[in-house]
């Protein structure tokens, strides 16, 4: 017997009145993720070359449908089944290995084999594409797919970074025998990867693991126990390890690949012990790792691993953020979805003045990461092309992008399960799933603390990337002259005070606690500029303007909590925001004062 179909339920609703189901408010399963978001069609004209807009638009399409629908499916059942490790074969041999539900394997097979997310910026072929596909691309697609799900994003994304790490750091020999597997789009052949950094004695402390690695009979062996280990079964793992007789701390530590199996086709010396019984990622399976003197290849430099591994953690940090944007754009969805097909008291809920306010506060921070993602992929695409500004912006952006991105999506995600009201509390509906699954985007590659010290501490205090940003968000503005010029001389005094700030605070040790202040303030003022900007460009949607001055208000500028409420210019803002149709400059540029 098989569950209800999710794919119609405000029409099964309707039909079937006297059981009292028209009083549930609907959810946008089934629903065209692509199609449904302006904002994104809007900013992919813009941050994409036009030939590149119009031949990967159909797949844009196409996953839209498939994360509304049959991928959605798909990811409700595979959370109801978690994956399951086998310590044993019949025989008792220890040949440990991970059941996936049937579910998630489905998946697997949209992102690895149809879409190859895995290959997609390393090689021409992917969805009809004669060159790789522009990072801008490729996250807007990895935004489609997480709405649906997020757990195998985790797969998908170190399988991306690890091919990376071989390319870039690899001997010659490690990449012939690698990246034909893990480019591989045939998955019952294909490799995928995975990183294993945290132990123990080492989360955000690197520099204290006590993995050590021992050269015998010309081959690298590998003894230790990595404690959180996602992708727990990938097919080659990336890890950081210490050679017997390096130096303690990070710069004693080199960068490793171990196999699941060997070249004969025996398994590696190590172990599976548990999995983790995890709060969110359910699909996903995330276990610890024991080395027994298992064999790996190294690297890339033996005194530079941290510092190669690092690379792989910045592109997991901006795909983090995109994953945050992603789920907001869907507790966005949820919410309006439940807004408008509810009613209480007399009307659809979105009637009511507190509602739309409720409304306004899941949507700003889901608009503001949808620009921050697309232009740090922008930047990225720009910078491997070679321009070192746009490398300079892409060293910042990444975690600021991942830093405020990510916390603002617990929020968010409990936000939306409000306006659903007690159904949104039952395990039937998407967002206990999204509240759970929010919450490891600040633990993942980085704490809030780590991101907002990297930020403040070292893209501000020892390289001074800011200042590059700075440039470039002042040129943007320049640029901006559809906009009211005393709304962008806000915006440009805003981003002035900031500066003063995140120096300030790069500067005195003293001020360490006020690192994270300093970098929402840039997060804000850089997310307010950027919407002011898109919102100036031919036939874009007004509406980002007025999204960035909600930021400019509510974010960067001091306000009186005991002072009167709601005033008219405010309710103007909100019927443009949720309204279900674009907004011309001409309707908003009275509203930017």
């Amino acid at each position: 017997m098989h569950a209800p179909s999710h794919k119609s339920s405000g029409a099964a609703a309707a039909s079937n009145p006297k059981h009292g189901a028209d009083h549930i408010a609907p959810d946008c399963a089934g629903q065209n993720f692509y199609a449904i978001d302006r904002g994104l069609r809007d900013l992919l004209r813009l941050y994409l070359q036009p030939d590149d807009f119009s031949r990967l638009e159909p797949h844009f399409d196409r996953l839209g449908r498939l994360s509304g629908g049959r991928l959605d499916e798909l990811a409700r059942v595979a959370d109801k089944h978690p994956p399951v490790l086998q310590a044993r074969d019949r025989f008792g041999r220890d040949e440990d290995w991970i059941d996936h539900h049937s579910s998630y394997r489905d998946m697997e097979a949209i992102a690895f084999g149809d879409f190859q997310f895995h290959a997609m910026s390393h090689r021409a072929g992917t969805l009809g594409m004669d060159r790789p596909l522009p990072a801008v691309a490729k996250y807007a697609l990895q935004y489609l797919f997480v709405q649906a799900e997020f757990g195998l994003m985790c797969p998908i994304s170190v399988t991306d970074t690890s091919i990376h790490l071989i390319r870039k750091f690899a001997s010659r020999e490690l990449q012939d025998y690698l990246l034909p597997k893990m480019l591989s789009g045939d998955l019952a052949t294909m490799w995928k990867g995975t990183q294993f950094m945290t132990e123990r004695s080492g989360g955000s402390d690197v520099g204290s693991i006590e993995t050590t690695a021992r050269k015998v009979d010309g081959k690298w062996r590998l003894t230790g126990d990595k404690w959180f280990c996602s992708h727990a079964d990938a097919d080659v793992a990336l890890l950081l390890a210490r050679p017997e007789g390096a130096p303690a701390g990070t710069k004693g530590l080199a960068l490793f690949a171990m196999p699941r199996r060997l070249k004969d086709g025996s398994r590696n010396a190590y172990r599976i012990v548990r999995l983790k019984e995890k709060l969110g990622t359910r699909s996903m399976a995330s276990g610890e790792i024991l080395l027994e003197g298992a064999e790996a290849w190294m690297v890339g430099e033996a005194d530079r691993g941290l510092k190669q591994m690092m690379e792989q953690v910045n592109l997991s940090r901006l795909s983090h953020g995109v994953r945050a944007a992603a789920m907001m754009r869907r507790c966005v969805n949820e919410a309006l979805t439940c807004a408008r097909g509810r009613a209480a008291f007399g009307k659809t809920i979105i009637e009511h003045p507190l509602l739309r306010r409720q409304l306004l506060k899941i949507i700003v921070p889901a608009e503001q990461s949808l620009s921050m993602f697309l232009f740090t992929a922008s930047a990225m695409d720009r910078a491997n092309a070679g321009s070192r500004p746009a490398e300079d912006c892409l060293r910042i952006l990444t975690p600021l992008l991942k830093f405020r991105a990510c916390r603002d999506n617990i929020p968010v995600a409990t936000g939306a399960m409000e306006v659903r009201g007690g159904n949104g509390y039952i395990e039937e509906w998407v967002h206990a799933r999204l509240i759970r699954d929010a919450h490891v985007g600040v633990l993942w590659e980085g704490t809030s603390n780590i991101n907002a010290l990297d930020i403040v501490g070292r893209a501000v205090g020892k390289i001074g990337t800011h200042r590059t940003l700075a440039l470039a968000l002042t040129n943007l503005l320049n640029h901006a002259r559809l906009i009211p010029a005393a709304f962008r001389d806000r915006l440009r005094t805003a981003l002035a005070r900031t500066l003063a700030l995140v120096e300030r605070v790069a500067a005195e040790p003293a001020e360490e606690a006020n690192a994270r202040r300093a970098a929402s303030a840039l997060y804000h003022v850089t997310s307010a500029i950027l919407m002011t900007w898109e919102a100036a460009q031919p036939g874009a949607d007004a509406r980002r303007a007025l999204h960035a001055r909600l930021v400019l208000d509510h974010r960067l500028s001091a306000r009186d909590p005991l002072a009167s409420g709601e005033g008219e210019s405010d309710r103007a803002i909100a019927e443009l925001v949720l309204s279900q149709r674009p907004v011309t400059l001409a309707e908003v540029t009275g509203l930017l004062s």
